[in-house]
C-alpha cells in the first residue's frame, strides 16, 4: 500500500514533465511524417464520432420532445378557447332560432306586412340660403329625379332633415335644427317617446318629455315612426345636455359641413307625399 502511494506521488510529480515530453515528441513526429499524424488524427476522430453522436442524440431528442410538449400545450389551449367560443355561438344560434320562431308566430297573428323597400337619390349641396332665422339647404335633385316632399335627408351617420320644397332640378331641405322642424323620436335606451324640436341653434331640444323620464348624457335618439312621416330607427343624435326642464341633443352630423345628402323614399303611405297624393286623388 505504501509502495502504491509512493508510485502515485512520483507520477503526479513528473506528470507535467511527461506531458511536455509527449507534446515535443508529437511535434517532432509531425515534422518527420505529417501523413502519419494526419492519418492518426483521422482515426481518432472516426473513433470519437460515434461517441459524440450518441451523446448528442439524447440532447436533440430531448429538445424535440420539449418542443412537442410546448406545441401540444398551445394546441390544447387553443382548442379550449375554440370550444368556449363554439359553445357561445351555439347559445346565440339557439337564441336566434327561438327569436325567429317567435317573430314568425307574431307575424302570422298580426298579419304583418313587410315594410316596402326604400330607394334613395344622392344629391350635392349647392347652397345654404338660410340666415339666423332659417336653417335649410338646397340640393341638386328635384322632381325629374323622383324627389317628393317629406322625404328624409340623410348624410353619413344620421338624419339631417326633410324635403319641404321640390323643383324640377333642385329641392330645399329643412334641417332638424331649424325652428320649424319637428321630428317624433324615441330614446333608444329607455324607449321614452318625445319630439325633437329645432331652435335655430346647433343643438335641438326634446319637447313633450315627461319630467320623470329616465334620460342620461350619451343616450342615443332615433326616429320613432309616429305620424308616418319617417320610419322608426333613423339615428338623429345623442343627448348632450340635461338642464332645468331642457334636454339638448347633439346631431349625428355636423350641419355646417354638409356636402352631399341622400334623399330617401321609404314608401310610407303617410307624410307630406302621401297626403299630397291623397288630395290629388280626391280632385
Amino acid at each position: 500500500m505504501a509502495r502504491l502511494t509512493a508510485l502515485k506521488a512520483l507520477v503526479q510529480r513528473f506528470s507535467f514533465l511527461l506531458l511536455l515530453m509527449t507534446s515535443v515528441a508529437l511535434m517532432m513526429l509531425g515534422r518527420m511524417d505529417p501523413q502519419l499524424v494526419e492519418h492518426t488524427r483521422a482515426r481518432v476522430m472516426d473513433a470519437f464520432v460515434p461517441i459524440q453522436d450518441a451523446i448528442s442524440r439524447p440532447a436533440a431528442t430531448a429538445a424535440r420532445l420539449i418542443e412537442t410538449f410546448v406545441d401540444i400545450a398551445e394546441v390544447y389551449k387553443e382548442n379550449k378557447q375554440l370550444r368556449q367560443e363554439n359553445a357561445r355561438l351555439l347559445q346565440w344560434k339557439q337564441a336566434a332560432l327561438r327569436l325567429d320562431a317567435e317573430n314568425a308566430s307574431l307575424r302570422s297573428l298580426l298579419r304583418y306586412r313587410p315594410e316596402p323597400k326604400s330607394t334613395f337619390i344622392s344629391a350635392r349641396v349647392i347652397a345654404a340660403p338660410g340666415g339666423p332665422f332659417l336653417r335649410d339647404i338646397v340640393v341638386t335633385a328635384g322632381r325629374r329625379e323622383g324627389v317628393h316632399r317629406g322625404q328624409a335627408a340623410v348624410a353619413g351617420a344620421g338624419m339631417v332633415g326633410r324635403v319641404v320644397e321640390v323643383g324640377e332640378w333642385s329641392s330645399r331641405v329643412l334641417l332638424i335644427t331649424d325652428i320649424n322642424a319637428r321630428v317624433p323620436v324615441v330614446l333608444d335606451g329607455s324607449r321614452q317617446r318625445a319630439v325633437l324640436a329645432g331652435d335655430n341653434s346647433d343643438q335641438p331640444r326634446l319637447i313633450y318629455l315627461p319630467p320623470d323620464a329616465p334620460v342620461t348624457i350619451g343616450d342615443r335618439v332615433v326616429t320613432s315612426g309616429d305620424g308616418g312621416l319617417f320610419p322608426a330607427g333613423l339615428p338623429v343624435g345623442v343627448v348632450s345636455f340635461i338642464g332645468d326642464h331642457m334636454v339638448k341633443i347633439q346631431p349625428m352630423v355636423d350641419m355646417g359641413r354638409l356636402e352631399h345628402v341622400q334623399l330617401i323614399n321609404f314608401g310610407l303611405p303617410g307624410g307630406l307625399a302621401g297626403e299630397a297624393e291623397r288630395l290629388t286623388s280626391l280632385k
